[in-house]
C-alpha cells in the first residue's frame, strides 16, 4: 500500500486521501503559524501570520464539515509535502543572522506553503466536482479564495517593504 493508510481505489478513494493530507497539512500549519508571527519583526508581516492563524483555524473546521459532509472521520495523513516545505523553511530561518533577511526568509516560506495549498484545494475542487459533491466544494472554495488572497496579501508586503530591508 506504499504510503497511503487504505487502498486507492476510486476518485472517491483519492478525494478522501487528499482531504486527510491537507488536512495535517493545515494541523502543521496552525503549530507553525505562532513561532512565525512571533519571529517577524516587520510588523504588517506578524499581523499577516497572526491574522492567518485564525483563518487556518477556521479552515480545519471547514474540513471537518467536509468530513462530516463525507460521513468520514476527520482524519489526518501524514504529508511529506508539507512536511518537507516546513523542515526547509525551519532550517533556512535557522541560518539567517539578520532580522530583516530571516522577514524575507520567512516570508518566502509562507508563500511555498500558501502556493501548496492553493494547488491541493484546487486539485480538491475539481475532483469533488467531477464526483457530484457541490456541498463540500463549496466550502472548498472558501478556503481557496483565502489561501489565494493570503498569497496576494504576502506578495504585497514583500514587494512594498520586506524584500526592500532585506536587501
Amino acid at each position: 500500500m506504499g504510503l497511503f493508510s487504505k487502498p486507492i481505489h476510486s476518485l472517491d478513494d483519492l478525494f478522501v486521501h487528499m482531504l486527510q493530507d491537507i488536512y495535517y497539512a493545515e494541523q502543521q500549519i496552525v503549530k507553525k503559524l505562532p513561532t512565525m508571527a512571533e519571529k517577524a519583526t516587520n510588523r504588517e508581516l506578524k499581523r499577516a501570520f497572526q491574522h492567518h492563524l485564525s483563518e487556518t483555524e477556521g479552515q480545519v473546521k471547514r474540513l471537518e464539515r467536509v468530513f462530516e459532509l463525507l460521513e468520514q472521520p476527520a482524519k489526518a495523513v501524514n504529508c511529506p509535502a508539507i512536511d518537507g516545505i516546513l523542515t526547509e523553511a525551519r532550517e533556512i530561518i535557522s541560518d539567517c543572522g539578520d532580522s530583516e533577511v530571516c522577514d524575507a526568509a520567512m516570508l518566502s516560506a509562507a508563500q511555498a506553503v500558501e502556493h501548496y495549498e492553493i494547488a491541493r484545494y484546487g486539485t480538491l475542487i475539481a475532483f469533488g466536482t467531477q464526483l457530484g459533491r457541490k456541498d463540500c466544494v463549496g466550502l472548498l472554495k472558501q478556503t481557496l479564495a483565502e489561501e489565494k488572497a493570503a498569497d496576494q496579501k504576502l506578495s504585497t508586503i514583500a514587494e512594498s517593504r520586506v524584500n526592500k530591508k532585506a536587501a
